[in-house]
């Protein structure tokens, strides 16, 4: 699992509920997309940026779980750096959100939103957070 970029931890339990921080495009501490979308970046880009941040929040997810066997994905939230009149935020956070359901099948179904957002930290093309139920 990556760990924080800052003053926060990566995730935090309460009672049944698993909160992860925001996941970054990140593989072995290296950015892997930056930029916008609609403007650097292409929505297929976006799409594997976020493929890349759930597979983050994945990890985290089994490393405070134990086991991905006993979690159900309850909400994830995708901020997309988007270029002035992009809106295809959605078809990029389809990369968490299609990767959630391939992993965790049923359990990996969760209500969702994809929001454009003008900078993201250190660059990254997409974010996406979690929060998770450990059954």
């Amino acid at each position: 699992p990556p760990q924080p970029a800052g003053a926060y931890t990566r995730a935090i339990k309460s009672g049944q509920l698993i909160f992860v921080a925001g996941q970054l495009p990140l593989a072995n501490g290296e950015m892997q997309y930056t930029g916008q979308i609609g403007a650097d970046l292409s929505v297929e880009e976006g799409y594997q940026a976020a493929k890349l941040c759930m597979l983050n929040a994945l990890s985290i997810l089994k490393a405070e779980a134990g086991s991905l066997e006993k979690v159900r994905l309850v909400r994830l939230g995708g901020f997309v750096a988007s270029a002035a009149g992009f809106t295809d935020q959605a078809k990029v956070v389809n990369g968490a959100s299609e990767l959630a359901a391939e992993v965790l099948g049923e359990q990996g179904i969760h209500a969702r939103l994809a929001v454009g957002v003008s900078v993201l930290p250190l660059g990254a093309a997409v974010e996406i957070e979690v929060i998770a139920e450990i059954g």
